[in-house]
């Protein structure tokens, strides 16, 4: 099994930042990707960003030039680093952790963005 471990969500002002951060642990092997979904009320589930073991991401569009993902491959650990957040961009967040073929997701943080 593997566990994973959310923190650093809150509550920001517009053009405020948070850290996310999500630390796996258990039986790891080989993480193909970490990674950032979050969860709108009434909204489906969307990716944010993605992080490959290559270190290759990707971002969904409307978090481009203000989110950076990024992880320590000896910690298992994955962060967020969000910047000039909007009221938009409030959420419940999901770290994403897939050792293939199995995608581990964590319990969520909420992340809320007033204006």
């Amino acid at each position: 099994q593997v566990q994973l471990v959310e923190s650093g969500g809150g509550l920001v002002q517009a053009g405020g930042s948070l850290r996310l951060s999500c630390a796996a642990s258990g039986n790891i092997f080989s993480i193909n990707a970490m990674g950032w979904y979050r969860q709108a009320p009434g909204k489906q589930r969307e990716l944010v960003a993605l992080i490959f073991s290559a270190g290759s991401t990707n971002y969904a569009e409307s978090v481009k030039g203000r989110f950076t993902i990024s992880r320590d491959n000896a910690k298992n650990t994955v962060f967020l680093q969000m910047n000039s957040l909007k009221p938009e961009d409030t959420a419940a967040y999901f770290c994403n952790v897939n050792i293939w073929p199995v995608d581990y997701w964590g319990q969520g943080t909420q992340v809320t963005v007033s204006s």
